[in-house]
């Protein structure tokens, strides 16, 4: 007897508006080289208004940009990712001052931090890295985004002595429980809740949510990983981060709609996005 193969709903059968924001995904990989306009027609099809593209390092934003010409609902995110702390050098620092001051379509500096969870990079390596970036964010007046894996209390340590509480700071792909939320919140800083919270054993994440304030809190998918529940085991994509909204708002005891509109209204705010679309 085959097995029954599980039901999944369309993204768009949950009727959103299309105001939705995805706010980290990375959509210049080579998964997405094959069916990049239809990725992004079915992003449009179920709510979402404006996508978070992040780069990771310069050469990636200077190979793939072009990749987006034709797609103004798609802004950038650019940081060197924690894992590839070595190429942050000056050259690779002045890339990025030179695109972050050319390209009005680079909103955050980002995903920047630490990731002691791979030994791809030394650690003193990638603080070295993460705090040549956050003065560059500073000079260049982005928002910062943060990728923490196996580090979120020496992540926060730096963010707290380089003097950037009260700065806007977003904590990509939170995984965490609710006194690590507490502790991202109280220093002003917002929160992304990504597809594993749609996991049936992850409930520290789903707990989580409870304490993250409404205007706080964005959504992404970290596409093409961590899809969500009921397309887990399938490639994600940005069309798959209503059903994030869905968890999320059940969680909290919202209507999916309300906590959509206002999750992308964070995002608008937080990245400084307009409806101009640049």
């Amino acid at each position: 007897m085959s097995k029954k193969k599980p039901e999944r709903p369309a993204p768009e059968s949950l009727g959103l508006p299309c105001c939705g924001v995805e706010s980290h995904a990375h959509l210049d990989l080579d998964a997405f080289a094959e069916d990049l306009g239809d990725v992004l027609q079915r992003a449009q099809q179920a709510g979402i208004a404006r996508m978070g593209n992040v780069f990771l390092g310069p050469q990636a934003y200077a190979r793939n940009r072009h990749l987006f010409d034709s797609h103004p609902s798609v802004f950038f995110l650019l940081g060197i990712h924690p894992c590839e702390g070595h190429t942050c050098d000056e050259a690779a620092l002045d890339a990025m001052r030179k695109a972050f001051t050319s390209d009005p379509r680079l909103r955050a500096v980002g995903e920047i931090g630490l990731d002691f969870y791979w030994d791809d990079c030394p650690p003193d390596v990638q603080r070295a890295a993460f705090r040549a970036q956050l003065a560059l964010a500073r000079e260049v007046s982005r928002p910062v985004v943060i990728h923490a894996r196996d580090a979120a209390e020496e992540t926060i340590a730096i963010l707290e002595g380089d003097g950037f509480r009260g700065y806007p700071v977003l904590w990509h792909c939170f995984g965490g429980d609710a006194p690590l939320a507490e502790r991202i919140v109280d220093n002003g800083w917002h929160i992304s809740i990504p597809g594993p919270v749609t996991y049936p054993a992850n409930t520290a994440l789903r707990e989580a949510v409870h304490v993250i304030p409404v205007d706080r809190l964005l959504l992404e998918t970290d596409c093409p990983y961590l899809t969500p529940v009921p397309y887990r085991g399938k490639r994600n994509e940005p069309a798959y981060v209503v059903f994030t909204a869905q968890c999320v708002a059940k969680e909290r005891g919202m209507d999916t709609a309300d906590l959509w509109t206002t999750a992308g209204d964070n995002a608008r705010r937080f990245f400084g996005l307009d409806d101009g679309q640049a």
